[in-house]
This record gives structure tokens, sequence and C-alpha cells, in this order.
């Protein structure tokens, strides 16, 4: 039962990744996200930490509460 948590965990933390950098990257036009390389690394790690972070509180939540 705790990787069906972990599972949901990670995909709603991907999400909340993926909200987040819709948030940070709105003012960016088209053309600088494909030109700035740098931007892929920042903003794309973000998001996996954001997963990884989601995953992990929802099994640390499951440990605490059942």
């Amino acid at each position: 039962m705790v990787y069906v948590v972990g599972i949901i965990g990670f995909i709603g933390g991907f999400l909340a990744g993926q909200m987040l950098l819709y948030f940070m990257l709105r003012h960016k036009s088209r053309e600088d996200l494909i030109r700035d390389k740098s931007l892929k690394w920042q903003y794309g790690i973000l998001n996996w930490l954001v997963a990884i972070l989601g995953c992990y509180s929802f099994i640390q939540m499951y440990e605490l509460y059942f």
C-alpha cells in the first residue's frame, strides 16, 4: 500500500511542480524558452524536486496516520 501512496504523491508533486513552473514562467516568451538553455536546467530540476518532495511527504503522512 505504501507504494500506491508513493506513486500518488509523486504524481501529485509532479503536477504541483508543473503548476509552479507555469506560474514562474508566465512572463517568458516562447523564443526565450527555446533559446535560453539555462532555463531547462534551472526549472527542469525544480519540477523533479517538487515531485520527489510530494512523494516523500505522502509516504510520511501515510506512515504517521496508518
